[in-house]
């Protein structure tokens, strides 16, 4: 039998919301510190089948999540496309060389990068519940070109930007290559036990509508369309966060099955604004969840309220914060699942 999440994913709403975190498996988490103390460094991890999966079930062994999501990162892909990736500590990803100074044609590909990711996700399903839905992952092809092209993370993703304006053709040539891969690299998470997918785009926000259209709305409908075709069966939540007013067009048109919402959206609005009986996931302030106090329990029955007829995911606006205090997050699945006593 599905699980709830995986349930809610399908159309069916649930008297309790099921509930996972985005980032959930992460600093905040003790033992993933401990864990990565001894391991080393970031991709030295996501590598490691073994730790990786341990990771993921982490918070599902201390919390009770609903879903497992996959402790990897949406950089993965362009890795396995050839391109260099290293984790500083304090400075985040780098990717070398970039897309400003070379082409696609210059990296070798390695898609054996993968074949860990896949046996992570075929040793998390094995050490999980079947109530306990396996969620896999790929970044959304404009923020993995943002990386990409910059090498970096970036304030307002202007060299991306840029690109796109200047040479749209080399621009879809590079966000074509990616769907490419990030399609196979969808399938082969679902083959190895993933029971539905999420596509982030964290920094959709960026763009001008007509470029949101171009850049996010088409690329993810040409992955949902291929997924859909291949594995029909699979839920695909699609993230665009900062997407706002655009979020019902995007809704409409990429074909995913649920959506996620950011925190920074009127979830009222959201539910008038939707099509009817979407699921939907969200939207809970991470940096509430961090500052706790009384506003997490009001927030939460707003939400809830907020999705009373419609099917929804709980969950964040965003990633989990590294300095979340864990009884926090024990206060918010209270809130949540025992709302007489949150």
């Amino acid at each position: 039998m599905p699980g709830p999440l995986l349930d809610t994913l399908n159309g069916v709403r649930q008297d309790v919301a099921p509930v996972w975190l985005m980032r959930q498996a992460g600093r905040y988490l003790p033992e993933y510190r401990e864990l990565r103390a001894e391991k080393g460094g970031f991709l030295e991890l996501v590598y490691d089948s073994e730790a990786a999966a341990e990771i993921t079930v982490q918070p599902i062994r201390r919390f009770g999540f609903d879903g497992a999501i996959l402790f990897s990162d949406i950089l993965i892909v362009p890795h396995a496309m050839g391109q260099g990736l290293t984790f500083q500590a304090g400075e985040g990803p780098h990717l070398s060389p970039t897309l400003l100074e070379t082409g696609l044609d210059s990296f070798t590909p390695a898609f054996e990068r993968f074949e860990p990711v896949y046996e992570t996700v075929r040793r998390t399903r094995a050490l999980i519940g079947p109530e306990v839905t396996m969620l896999g992952f790929a970044g959304s092809p404009w923020t993995v070109a943002t990386y990409m092209i910059a090498g970096q993370g970036s304030k307002d993703q202007g060299p991306a930007r840029l690109l796109a304006y200047r040479d749209p053709a080399h621009m879809q040539a590079i966000v074509d290559a990616i769907i490419e891969v990030s399609v196979t690299y969808l399938r082969g998470q679902i083959d190895a036990g993933a029971e539905a997918v999420q596509l982030f785009d964290s920094w959709a926000g960026s763009l001008a509508p007509d470029q949101f259209e171009k850049w996010v709305v088409a690329p993810n409908a040409a992955i949902t369309a291929q997924l859909k075709a291949s594995h029909p069966d699979t839920p695909v939540i699609g993230f665009p966060k900062g997407a706002g007013a655009k979020l019902p067009s995007y809704a409409r048109e990429t074909g995913v099955d649920a959506v996620g919402l950011d925190e920074t959206l009127d979830p009222a609005w959201a539910h008038a604004s939707l099509p009817a009986g979407m699921p939907v996931q969200g939207n809970f302030d991470p940096l509430l969840l961090e500052a706790g106090g009384p506003a997490m329990a009001e927030r939460v029955r707003t939400i809830i309220d907020a999705f009373e007829d419609r099917p929804h995911v709980f969950n964040l606006g965003h990633g989990i914060g590294q300095f979340t205090p864990i009884p926090h997050v024990e206060e918010l699945l209270a809130a949540l699942r025992n709302p007489a006593r949150g």
